[in-house]
């Protein structure tokens, strides 16, 4: 598997993308300034990675959620 490569599926996108925006909400609202900051690169990681479909954790430990192209039917002579 490349590194940067497509290795996250639509769902575990959408659900890292809404992570990021609360985690973000959290860290503006709740958290002190230490915690806050550690919630704002949590959030930005998660939102990193959900919009470009890659994860670098994914990468390392040999996972993809990532949907499968469709084989190509074989040509016929």
């Amino acid at each position: 598997m490349k590194f940067l490569e497509k290795n996250v599926g639509k769902t575990d996108r959408i659900v890292r993308v809404v992570l990021g925006v609360v985690v973000a909400a959290l860290g503006f609202t709740y958290l002190a300034a230490p915690l806050s900051y550690v919630a704002y690169l949590i959030a930005l990681i998660l939102l990193f990675t959900g919009a470009y479909g890659t994860c670098g954790l994914y990468t390392l430990v040999g996972i993809n959620t990532s949907e499968k192209p469709a084989e190509k039917p074989a040509e016929k002579k």
